[in-house]
């Protein structure tokens, strides 16, 4: 394929995600009904949970709203012995350090076209997402939303807010706007407002269930810093503003995002007319509680599309949650890992990943090279649709995300394929990783992951380098 019909097939594709996001925006921004769009699970699709946590709270909506556009993806493979020649030559860059995996395949046939050291388990950093991305679409699928609830409690005048693992939740001090306009605690506290008064009560106790997720609220490998940095947020069900106590910074993260959430909840009643305890308490949702009003988060698609191309580490830990508690594990960090290996091994990927956390931020996960570029392939493939927000959602050289900040891809052998390349980055100490997948020359798509963890020195370059090399094969 040419250089200006690949080009044309970038602009497409990034203008059918404008389309896309506008489209939701607007949808948001104006309050539509969605109930023509959604129903409510039956008892055979709500998830299984441990005893005495509520099921989680999810609505399954229409279709999968756009598929990435067509492609050809057909044409010749590279030739094998230059591609092979030029990696090698590259992977041998000392700024790599001791132990890299490398690997590149053939999304049309699945064919491993090359490799060095591919079944090594590597700590991957925030390439781990990919991985958390395409379990959270095969198991949870790409439609379902996010709830989060009000129900009653014990006595007319009680009522409890129900956290459904949603970290995006928008708070009533985040700017309109934002991506998370969907989800609104201030349209959640207006809806309460509305149900409460038709029955005639306007004062009310309020409680939290935050009892979806379980255990400790930081990963095993997480350094003691990266709540304070801002890294990452204690990961709760309850949440709002990804635990953020000033929207759209990044630092500082509240000490309790359920609590903290549960107080902004009271805080936008009273604005709404009904008068509820500024002391606001845990406490459990009663079994078979009526619900008052709930909001729903963006469906799966567009929250697997968010964390890959802006490396959200909140949203990559509650998506990781969500996937332990569909497969009937605990929703912690030891249920999704069990659970995220167990869904990748359903669909064939049967060894090379190991995980502490969803996000990466964990030094203890694992995952191969070869694993790494398989789950790609899977989300390229015409046979997994359900997949294709990892795709999709991976920034693009030179233009959005993780990629598009003016440091990637600006060397003379890497800049000649910006907009080429659609790739996941990851980076800790001595841990510098790229994953992603490009359209060769001649119209061949493939993926490929590169992940080297006791790099010396700054290594990116060299990453774009090798995924540079494999776009030009």
């Amino acid at each position: 394929m040419a250089r200006h019909e690949r080009w044309v097939m970038l602009t497409t594709l990034v203008m059918l995600q404008v389309v896309t996001i506008v489209t939701g925006v607007y949808a948001m921004n104006n309050d539509l009904d969605l109930s023509a769009l959604t129903r409510r699970p039956s008892p055979a699709e709500t998830s299984a949970s441990p005893e005495g946590v509520p099921p989680v709270p999810v609505v399954t909506a229409g279709p999968v709203l756009a598929q990435l556009p067509a492609r050809s993806g057909d044409g010749p493979l590279p030739t094998k012995g230059t591609l092979t020649q030029q990696l090698t030559d590259a992977l041998g860059d000392e700024a790599l350090g001791k132990r890299v995996g490398a690997v590149v395949v053939d999304v049309t046939t699945g064919e491993q076209i090359f490799a060095a050291d591919p079944d090594t388990g590597i700590t991957p950093a925030s390439t781990t997402k990919v991985v958390t991305g395409a379990a959270a679409l095969a198991s949870l699928g790409p439609d379902t939303r996010l709830a989060t609830r009000v129900v009653q409690g014990g006595s007319a005048n009680a009522i409890v807010l129900v956290g459904g693992g949603d970290p995006m939740l928008r708070g009533p001090q985040a700017k309109p706007g934002d991506f998370t306009d969907q989800a609104s605690l201030t349209t959640l506290a207006s809806r309460t407002a509305a149900a409460l008064k038709a029955r005639g009560v306007t004062k009310v106790t309020l409680t939290y269930d935050a009892s979806l997720f379980t255990g400790p609220v930081q990963a095993p490998g997480w350094k003691p810093n990266y709540v304070p940095d801002g890294e990452v947020a204690p990961v709760h069900a309850l949440t709002i503003d990804e635990g953020r106590q000033i929207p759209g910074q990044r630092q500082p993260r509240v000490a309790d995002p359920a609590a903290h959430a549960a107080a902004a909840f009271a805080g936008a009643l009273r604005k709404h007319g009904i008068s509820a305890a500024r002391s606001v308490r845990p406490g459990k949702a009663p079994a078979g509680a009526a619900e008052l009003a709930r909001v729903e988060s963006a469906p799966i698609y567009a929250l697997v599309e968010h964390t890959l191309t802006f490396s959200d580490n909140d949203l990559a830990e509650a998506l990781a949650r969500h996937v332990a508690i569909k497969e009937g594990q605990p929703g912690s960090f030891a249920g999704l890992a069990k659970a995220v290996p167990q869904v990748l091994h359903r669909l064939g990927i049967t060894k090379g990943v190991q995980v502490s956390d969803g996000s990466g931020l964990s030094i203890r996960n694992r995952i191969s090279a070869s694993a790494m570029a398989r789950a790609i392939a899977l989300a390229g493939s015409p046979q997994h649709p359900e997949l294709r927000a990892v795709a999709s959602g991976m920034p693009i050289a030179g233009f959005t995300g993780t990629l598009g900040n003016g440091r990637r891809f600006t060397g003379a052998d890497s800049k000649g394929q910006v907009g080429l390349v659609r790739a996941k980055t990851g980076t800790l100490n001595h841990v510098n990783t790229l994953a992603g997948l490009a359209t060769t020359k001649d119209g061949r798509l493939v993926t490929f992951a590169f992940l080297a963890d006791r790099v010396p020195v700054y290594a990116e370059p060299v990453l774009d380098r090798l995924a540079a090399i494999v776009a030009r094969s």
